[in-house]
């Protein structure tokens, strides 16, 4: 029997016992979540509950994605940074499978279990500049075709969302449940029912410009409009409320003005006063909306299609480990970014001026039953996306193609993607 790089990697990061429990919970799909499950959860579960759930719900993600790990090119396979990675999710996958059939009523297994997502999630901490560095290793030592490339950005989108995915569950049992839980907290985990959107805004624009101002010793302002303020219950006004993660509010917020600041100072560089980046909030009964926009030059629409491109950056590449946090140049904050919007089923459009401006539109649902987690499903129809071969051109140019072969949830809207883009590695 042959096997390819990918499975004997396997065969040596895992015993035959694990190796078939693998196969076993890869054959069943993640079972998504929506924010009002989180939250009555979150409210009304025991700890006991939560394991019982959390034991198999994270294997079964963790098994869907390390089975289509194996798909990717077995040159990037062999990277020793995707080596590395590969390492730390077999080892997360023995470390949970051990709970498979442990009493979920017995104290200590449960105080091992939640000591057991705790050192998950550490492991995992950098996750993102390693399989970024993979991709890297790849490119710097071999050529990498149309088809390897975009086989890559497939299977980005689908790992960074299960990644974000599995964290959510990992944070919502610990913060609830861990020994030294916070019991006067509102937050529900990481859930708040009451997130203030501008109070969010400004964390994210704060920080942006401290961190603009070390690069370029001045930073523009903000203007916020629209519906910050809305009627509650009582017919009293009140801050713009929504039930989401604020950090993942924050994180969205943080990359989009990140680059809108960058965009801003260099066109504007010989200019007194800096133009400011407006916001807008609006909120309808489906929808929550954020507007960013800047007027820092815009962007031409034949890089457009690159700019959710992972690894693709128009500021220069810095180093991977950095002695301070970067402004710009890894090329995965617009991707991520976008991933943290879908998660819940939102989304992030960017239309930009070329000569002008960008507006970046961040997407969120209202509705809590309808805020869904947008999971990757490892079967036959994924397989083919890294099988595919490249289809002939059929237009007069090229390098048009009608249709994106990445990843589309199916209830989002069509994104116009173009965008300055100044990103770092989350």
């Amino acid at each position: 029997m042959r096997f390819t790089p990918a499975l004997r990697n396997l065969n040596k990061l895992l015993d035959p016992k694990s190796l078939k429990m693998l196969d076993n919970y890869s054959q069943f799909n993640p079972s998504p979540l929506t924010i009002k499950q989180f939250m009555e959860f979150g409210q009304t579960a025991t700890e006991e509950e939560s394991f019982t759930f959390l034991r198999k719900e994270i294997p079964v993600r963790l098994s869907n994605i390390m089975k289509e790990i194996n798909l990717l090119p077995g040159n990037l396979l062999q990277m020793p940074s995707v080596l590395i990675l590969q390492d730390w999710y077999a080892q997360s996958f023995r470390d949970l499978v051990e709970f498979e059939s442990s009493s979920q009523t017995d104290r200590v297994n449960l105080a091992n279990f939640c000591q057991t997502l705790k050192t998950v999630q550490t492991r995992h901490t950098n996750v993102v500049q390693t399989m970024a560095q993979g991709v890297l290793e790849l490119k710097e030592s071999h050529a990498v075709d149309n088809q390897t490339d975009m086989a890559i950005q497939y299977f980005l989108d689908r790992f960074y969302m299960s990644r974000i995915s599995m964290r959510m569950l990992i944070h919502q049992h610990t913060l609830l449940f861990e020994p030294d839980a916070d019991k006067d907290t509102p937050r529900i985990g990481m859930i708040d029912p009451h997130c203030k959107v501008k109070s969010v805004i400004m964390e994210a624009f704060q920080n942006a410009a401290f961190l603009c101002e070390e690069y370029y010793d001045c930073a523009p302002d903000i203007e916020i409009k629209g519906q910050t303020l809305v009627k509650n219950a009582k017919g009293k006004k009140v801050g713009l409320e929504l039930v989401y993660p604020p950090p993942h509010l924050y994180h969205i917020l943080f990359e989009l003005f990140k680059n809108a600041m960058r965009a801003t100072v260099e066109t504007h560089s010989k200019s007194q006063e800096l133009p400011e980046i407006e916001v807008l909030i609006a909120k309808g009964e489906h929808d929550v909306s954020i507007r960013v926009s800047d007027q820092g030059g815009g962007i031409p629409r034949h890089i457009t299609d690159h700019l959710f491109h992972y690894l693709f950056s128009t500021a220069p590449r810095p180093s991977m480990t950095p002695t301070k946090a970067p402004l710009a140049g890894y090329g995965y904050g617009l991707p991520l970014s976008r991933l943290y919007a879908r998660y819940f089923h939102g989304d992030l459009i960017l239309n930009s001026y070329d000569g002008y401006g960008t507006d970046a539109v961040v997407y969120l649902k209202a509705l809590t039953h309808e805020a869904t987690e947008l999971l990757p499903v490892f079967n036959k129809t994924s397989t083919k996306q890294y099988k595919s071969a490249i289809q002939t051109a059929d237009w007069t140019d090229p390098t048009f193609s009608g249709v994106s072969r990445g990843f589309t949830p199916p209830t989002s809207p069509g994104s116009s993607s173009t965008r300055k883009i100044v990103t770092t590695a989350a």
